[in-house]
């Protein structure tokens, strides 16, 4: 097993290049979008703003830093957490708690968690028209802005991403677009995984289906094809197999969006993508419940992606 952490030192930032052919047209991004969120207070927790070039303006972002990062100079790894369809703030408090509670009781190993700001109801895609180029401003701005204010591993080996709801649909485009960034992928209750947008959630809210498919796509159904992890995993599959890429795949029993689960889990399969799939009994649509019922399988799967040896048990 690898060592996970690595000594401070100079790390040289390459150039983060997007993958796959689903491209948006040429156009200008809207800097009015709510490129800065709110501030959250929160134990550990960092509020970030940088000036991105993409856009021009402000971007932001939230990151838990845990207690390890100030007792050593050792430089540790990175989630990435991609929020649901309206936005990730309300989560930072609670999940960051979480993640505190379970590093400090060793069930995860310390880590960097960066909640991203993936704008709401923007698939963390480029929109067709270029004006929320969400995908670009994270692969290429906020992973490096990350690596030069954290100490960081900054290599694919020391990061995951995870994502629930909306962001686990994000966590596995993102992460099959782009193998050579992510060492893990973790799909949380994601969605929406069908390809006409029909799902359960687009039933109940036909207006939100109207706008996904005309912010993110300009009415184009076969953008929104072209940018799904359903289409996007056929071209990654060999080099997650060769880059032996761990993939998690999570629903509860009780989700509405678990039937879709299930058919995106055969779909990897078929594909000859490895990966680990549970379905919680009990768990709605809910992103810390279901954290909390993979129990000591989380930690499993972030020490098996980062390349870490199970720690040694506690007196």
């Amino acid at each position: 097993m690898r060592a996970w952490l690595i000594r401070a030192g100079s790390v040289a930032l390459v150039a983060l290049p997007l993958l796959g052919a689903a491209q948006p047209v040429a156009g200008p991004a809207d800097p009015t979008l709510p490129w800065v969120t709110a501030q959250v207070q929160a134990p550990r927790v960092t509020f970030r703003t940088f000036d991105s070039a993409t856009v021009g303006t402000k971007v932001s972002y939230h990151a838990y830093v845990p207690a390890a990062h100030d007792r050593s100079t050792e430089r540790l790894p990175v989630l990435y957490w991609l929020h649901g369809t309206e936005g990730g703030v309300a989560a930072v408090r609670p999940l960051s708690r979480l993640f505190d509670e379970a590093i400090e009781a060793g069930r995860v190993p310390p880590m960097i968690v960066v909640f991203v700001n993936g704008l709401p109801r923007r698939l963390w895609a480029d929109s067709k028209d270029g004006a929320s180029p969400v995908e670009t401003v994270f692969i290429r701005e906020v992973i490096p802005h990350v690596d030069q204010s954290f100490r960081t591993i900054a290599a694919r080996e020391g990061r995951i991403v995870e994502g629930f709801s909306m962001g686990g649909y994000g966590a596995a485009r993102l992460g099959f677009k782009h193998p050579q960034l992510f060492a893990g992928i973790s799909i949380l209750a994601g969605g929406p995984f069908d390809l006409d947008l029909r799902g359960p959630r687009a039933q109940r809210n036909p207006r939100l289906r109207e706008q996904l498919l005309r912010e993110v796509c300009s009415n184009d159904l076969d953008y929104f094809q072209a940018i799904s992890p359903w289409m996007l995993a056929a071209a990654a599959a060999p080099s997650l197999r060769e880059r032996r890429t761990v993939v998690r795949h999570a629903v509860g029993t009780l989700d509405d969006t678990r039937e879709l689960n299930r058919q995106f889990r055969q779909r990897m399969a078929e594909l000859g993508i490895a990966h680990a799939y549970v379905e919680l009994p009990g768990i709605g649509h809910e992103p810390r419940a279901l954290l909390e019922a993979l129990g000591e399988s989380n930690g499993r799967f972030y020490r098996q992606a980062l390349g870490l040896a199970a720690p040694e048990p506690r007196p």
